[in-house]
């Protein structure tokens, strides 16, 4: 259990790639049970545990992940989420397709998203259409080597998938990422990685920042 921040209402922890953030019907083992199990654990908690899921990673995705340790933090940093004050930042290794007229190092995109849960698929339309989700991010490129980019990106809206299909889009698709067009492949995860998140401290204000650093090895080689 990595351990990025803690206070009597919250804790921040890494989640690693390939885990669920919370159960499914897989039975398979995921974070909030995890989190659970350490803190019953580790503070001697008799009966059930609280622990609020704040917001969510997709299996496949690493990096940060907040919960609520009380109510009170849980409804106090959910209205943040709501609020959008929350900050997101994301790491993103990314193949370079050729050819791509809209390839650029930098830039803002904006999309409406249409999720086919069957098939847990995203498409994604430049105008709004019936059931769709008004997706915005910001990313730019910090480094470019061996034929694939490190990208910095800013969600401003938090979507399922949304990053994996403005990367796509772009002909940027983030690696290993199979289903939105990725050609490189890695043992079962896709180089998108939680680099950080940033809230107020439910009762003080103080804006708190925390950050993680990417298991995945390809990380380090593009930096």
């Amino acid at each position: 259990m990595t351990i990025l921040y803690e206070d009597n209402h919250l804790i921040a922890v890494c989640k690693p790639h390939g885990m669920l953030t919370q159960g499914d019907d897989t039975g398979d083992v995921n974070l909030m049970d995890e989190v659970k199990a350490f803190l019953r654990e580790r503070d001697k908690k008799p009966g059930k545990v609280f622990l609020g899921l704040l917001h969510r990673l997709d299996r496949p995705v690493g990096g940060v992940v907040l919960f609520a340790k009380t109510s009170k933090g849980a409804s106090r940093i959910s209205e943040q989420f709501r609020n959008h004050t929350v900050e997101k930042l994301y790491w993103a290794v990314v193949e370079k397709i050729s050819n791509t007229k809209n390839q650029k190092s930098n830039g803002t995109v904006v999309q409406w998203l249409v999720k086919d849960e069957r098939k847990n698929f995203v498409v994604a339309y430049d105008h709004e259409v019936e059931g769709s989700q008004r997706a915005e991010l910001e990313y730019r490129m910090i480094s470019d080597k061996r034929g694939v980019a490190l990208v910095e990106v800013r969600p401003k809206t938090g979507r399922p998938h949304q990053i994996r299909v403005a990367m796509a889009s772009l002909g940027m698709p983030v690696v290993s990422d199979k289903k939105y067009g990725a050609k490189k492949m890695l043992d079962g995860n896709i180089a998108l990685f939680a680099r950080s998140l940033s809230f107020d401290q439910p009762i003080t204000g103080e804006r708190i920042t925390v950050t993680a650093e990417p298991e995945l090895e390809i990380f380090s080689l593009v930096q």
